[in-house]
């Protein structure tokens, strides 16, 4: 079992701890000027019981990371409320519910390949990509000649999300997402 500082702790994770294994939903660092040291606050849920916990680490805690088998996947299309991937080694398909997803499947395309994660050969989460390049399908007209100010506008992505993103992008444009955050980044 490997050990991780608190600090390294990102979404999609998984932790052993209070013997159970749980997933991290979000994870972000907190610094409270002069009182007391910074630490890491962790909204995980539990992937066998499904319960939710909100908890703080120390930033100089480890905790342990759950022993798990990743196996590089490709997500193939989305079937009613069932998302299917395929196997790259051995193209076996998976199909998985939505719930499994957690507000993911905004950031799937066809042909994206994906990292899925089992547990005692039973999936347990899924790792996207850092970023992922989507095509704006809706939003307000650019403002022509503005540079990137500290003023954004709400953009549908053709995934169904909404993505803040600067006014000079128009319709139509491919930008990149972070997938972690859910923020824009960059014209792609």
């Amino acid at each position: 079992m490997a050990k991780v500082l608190a600090t390294e702790i990102r979404v999609g994770n998984l932790l052993e701890w209070d013997k159970r294994v749980w997933r991290v939903l979000k994870s972000y660092h907190v610094h409270v000027g002069g009182r007391g040291g910074a630490f890491m606050q962790v909204e995980m849920k539990d992937i066998e019981a499904g319960t939710k916990t909100n908890t703080r680490f120390r930033t100089d805690e480890k905790v342990e990371r759950a022993y798990v088998e990743p196996r590089q996947m490709q997500y193939l299309y989305q079937d009613g409320d069932s998302y299917i991937f395929m196997d790259k080694e051995n193209y076996e398909q998976l199909t998985l519910p939505a719930e499994f997803l957690e507000g993911q499947a905004g950031y799937l395309l066809p042909n994206t390949d994906v990292q899925i994660n089992f547990y005692n050969s039973r999936p347990i989460g899924i790792e996207l990509p850092p970023s992922v390049v989507l095509t704006v399908t809706d939003t307000e007209p650019g403002i022509k000649n503005s540079t990137a100010t500290n003023s954004f506008k709400p953009a549908r992505m053709e995934t169904g999300i909404t993505v803040q993103v600067p006014p000079f992008i128009n319709k139509g444009e491919k930008i990149k997402v972070d997938t972690a955050e859910g923020t824009y980044m960059e014209r792609a």
